[in-house]
């Protein structure tokens, strides 16, 4: 059965996002985007909220033709493209780029997706994460936590999120002090 893997990065102070949306502290070098590369290929699909999608659809699609993208941006840029992409929104009337929109989380129409053959379902973007766990629906998080404080922002658990036990199942400390802790339920 495949998982529902939250793939997500995050400030050492919870922050998943700085104020106004702010993404800049993100701490991506090359050895960091290859592992992400290296992850992300091989998933069945990206669940993704609209902000998310929207945010992801502005830049990936045409990334790979700016001659001065490193390598592991332009790989990526197709990863994504053909990746199949499952976004969640109720308000988004259309999603190019081989994604579908769903209207609403169905618990069972979820759980017959993890059923299905193929990799594991990615799932990005905080809200659609909340949402997922209050169905009851996360398998296993991989939250990459960047050696910075925010002192504000989005945080990426909402409070309200009930007590979850977890293992710790791998832990990775990337070059530029980025530290990858992966737990399962």
């Amino acid at each position: 059965m495949r998982r529902i893997v939250v793939h997500m990065s995050v400030s050492l102070d919870g922050y998943f996002e700085g104020p106004g949306g702010d993404l800049s502290w993100h701490r991506v070098d090359d050895e960091l985007h290859e592992h992400f590369n290296a992850e992300l290929r091989t998933m069945g699909a990206f669940l993704n909220g609209r902000i998310a999608y929207e945010l992801m659809a502005a830049y990936w699609p045409t990334a790979d033709q700016d001659p001065a993208s490193p390598p592991a941006v332009r790989e990526y840029a197709g990863i994504w493209r053909e990746m199949p992409k499952i976004v969640y929104s109720r308000t988004l009337e259309r999603a190019d780029w081989n994604a579908t929109v769903v209207r609403e989380v169905d618990p069972d129409e979820v759980r017959r997706l993890k059923a299905e053959p193929g990799g594991d379902l990615a799932l990005g973007g905080a809200d659609l994460m909340a949402t997922f766990m209050r169905h009851d629906l996360v398998d296993e998080w991989r939250t990459y936590v960047h050696p910075v404080l925010l002192g504000r922002g989005r945080p990426l658990f909402p409070a309200g999120v009930g007590p979850t036990d977890l293992r710790l199942v791998e832990s990775r400390v990337f070059g530029n002090g980025v530290v990858l802790l992966r737990h399962r339920r």
